[in-house]
């Protein structure tokens, strides 16, 4: 049996993997996108199912006007004295190039898919927080420290911190552990204690292609730590013409059986027809995806079977397979009371601020709030892009009054860029269809003037966008049967992070549904069903 890479596609990005007994989670970042945190489960390390969102109210996460790829930056996730731990960041601030502005919390459960705690306060002093279960019960806080002061190296080390949970805070002082190697921006530490040492797994290098996971050791927790003989442990950086690029921010963890395994960030680029290697790697519209590589060890040290960097193809555990039934229907047509799990929403939860799966029995109703420029309460429910081959569809019912109205299909990177077909009222045409990009935070109309007006007594619209790897395009019909595609084609490059110049560029590409009210009348769009299907 074969792991195909990656396993966990489209934005999943900064693994952290944990056992327990026969089963295996991996947490991964969301960003801005609400519930936060995405964990997947694996029997074999082959099949993976989504099955938790943990921080799925406001009292976890509350992130309301976080900027774009702020929020959930890199949880840990654990499991300690019968039960797990998780902690994340919310990062308030992402752009600039001083102050970094964020909270670190612990929330535990029982079970993987329970209610989780009321969240623990632990500090602000730098992102990528993760938990380390000492063999004599203590805890300690571990994560990167920030230093905002004009002029000095921002990454400033990783820094440790005991972490009392009887008194649920931090004791003692703070001390700096690991201050990286020559390639700097250290973040993202793992520690581990095996073979007699501390193993202190970061990431440097950035998370763009010169990303890379180093390892450390140490007889003493507070080290000194001495790194990997042939640092890095996985990279992409100096090979570029791999499919798996931007190899790094790993996590480790062994089977029942004794075998090891690092689950580690990737991405897969694609690149412009007239753009060379030299010229760049290329674009990631599917965003930084979760992969798997397995180890060995050698004096008292782990290696990437087949060197240090990532495949495509690598050789299962010895374990029973265990697949799962789907647990996201290609076409989903609003039947159940909650929204499926592989659906997000912007910032705030999914609630009756800006829409229903009851109010019209079988429909998504959305209520039209803010653009998509928001950072507020945007009425916007989507799916990650998982493949560079796909169709999504969905059929709308919506009577504009205002050109401050409109419901539609989207595909969408961030607030600055995005595309949506969508229904809208035009004083001259009436109900019409229009087709707005917006590109680095400049909005244009490619159909202006050519409207498309919906017949008298159509009352609902199917639209549909197929993604076909370098380019996506839109369609529409009146009837379900005759479908007319528009003539504009989209780079799906351009929703990348590669693309994005501003700081926020951690996600990658959703479609979906929107509804856009600016009038703050909230006038409503019913959604009959939502398709998503991979070619």
């Amino acid at each position: 049996m074969k792991i195909m890479n990656p396993i966990l596609k489209g934005f999943n990005p900064d693994p952290s993997m944990c056992r327990v007994g026969e089963d295996y989670y991996i947490a991964t970042s969301t960003f801005e996108w609400f519930p936060g945190v995405q964990i997947h489960h694996s029997k074999d390390l082959v099949n993976w199912q989504l099955v938790s969102q943990p921080l799925n109210t406001t009292d976890l996460l509350d992130m309301r006007g976080n900027p774009d790829s702020g929020g959930v930056w890199a949880p840990q996730l654990s499991y300690q004295d019968g039960k797990f731990w998780l902690i994340y960041s919310d990062v308030k601030v992402v752009e600039g190039n001083t102050w970094k502005d964020g909270y670190n919390y612990l929330t535990t459960c029982d079970t993987i898919d329970g209610e989780w705690s009321r969240p623990i306060y632990l500090n602000g002093s730098g992102f990528d927080p993760s938990l380390f279960h000492d063999e004599d019960g203590r805890k300690y806080l571990i994560n990167m420290l920030w230093d905002p002061r004009v002029g000095n190296h921002q990454f400033y080390g990783i820094v440790l911190q005991e972490y009392d949970h009887t008194e649920k805070k931090l004791i003692g002082n703070p001390e700096i552990i690991f201050k990286g190697t020559e390639w700097g921006l250290v973040e993202a530490p793992h520690l581990y204690k095996m073979n007699g040492y501390y193993y202190l797994l970061t990431a440097e290098g950035g998370t763009k292609y010169e990303h890379q996971a180093t390892i450390a050791r140490s007889k003493d927790l507070r080290g000194p730590y001495e790194v990997h003989p042939g640092n890095p442990l996985i990279t992409s950086y100096p090979y570029p013409d791999i499919e798996l690029q931007k190899a790094g921010h790993a996590s480790i963890v062994e089977t029942q059986n004794g075998e090891w395994y690092l689950a580690h960030l990737t991405g897969r680029p694609i690149r412009p027809e007239d753009m060379k290697l030299a010229q760049g790697r290329g674009f990631c519209p599917l965003g930084r995806e979760t992969a798997l590589q397995k180890l060995y060890w050698e004096n008292d040290w782990p290696y990437v079977l087949g060197g240090n960097k990532p495949s495509l193809e690598i050789e299962a555990p010895d374990l029973p397979e265990q697949k799962w039934e789907t647990n996201y229907l290609e076409k989903d047509d609003f039947d159940s009371a909650n929204l499926n799990i592989h659906f997000q929403t912007l910032r705030i939860p999914f609630n009756e601020d800006i829409g229903s799966l009851e109010d019209r029995s079988g429909y998504l109703r959305l209520y039209g709030r803010e653009s998509f420029h928001s950072l507020f309460t945007q009425s916007f429910v989507a799916r990650r892009w998982q493949s560079f081959e796909f169709e999504a569809e969905t059929k709308v019912e919506f009577n504009p009054e205002s050109f401050q109205q409109q419901a539609g299909l989207v595909c969408y990177y961030n607030t600055r860029n995005w595309t949506s077909l969508h229904l809208t009222w035009n004083e001259q045409k009436g109900k019409v269809l229009d087709l707005v990009n917006c590109e680095k935070f400049i909005t244009t109309r490619p159909i202006a003037g050519n409207e498309i007006s919906v017949p008298e007594g159509v009352e609902e619209v199917y639209l549909k966008v197929n993604v076909n790897k370098k380019f996506y395009q839109y369609s529409y019909s009146f009837d379900g049967e005759t479908w007319h595609k528009i003539e504009v084609r989209f780079d799906s490059y351009k929703l990348s992070d590669d693309y994005i110049e501003q700081a926020g560029f951690f996600t990658g590409a959703f479609v979906g549904m929107s509804c856009i009210d600016t009038s703050g009348r909230r006038k409503h769009a019913d959604f009959d069903y939502f398709r998503y299907k991979e070619m």
